[in-house]
C-alpha cells in the first residue's frame, strides 16, 4: 500500500499490482479502481502531476471521479 496523494479534500492509495483507492475526505466516500481502469487512472494521475503538481490541479482532476464515489469510507 502506497499513499500516492493526500490533500485536504482527497486521499489516493495505490495497492501495487491491484488498483487504486480514491477517498473524498469530507464526504467520507470513495471508489476502488482496478484492472484497465486503474492502469489508465494511474497514467493520467502521473501526467497531471508531471504537468502541474499543485494541489488545485490534482484535486480538480480527482473531482472527475466524484460521481463514482459511492462506497462509504470506514477508517480503521
Amino acid at each position: 500500500m502506497n499513499v500516492v496523494y493526500s490533500s485536504q479534500h482527497y486521499h489516493v492509495v495505490e495497492f501495487p499490482g491491484q488498483g487504486y483507492e480514491v477517498i473524498r475526505k469530507r464526504a467520507a466516500v470513495g471508489v476502488y479502481l482496478y484492472g484497465d481502469a486503474a492502469m489508465r487512472f494511474g497514467e493520467h494521475l502521473a501526467e497531471v502531476i508531471a504537468d502541474d503538481a499543485s494541489q488545485e490541479a490534482v484535486d480538480e482532476f480527482l473531482e472527475d471521479l466524484d460521481e463514482l464515489m459511492m462506497q462509504r469510507a470506514i477508517y480503521h
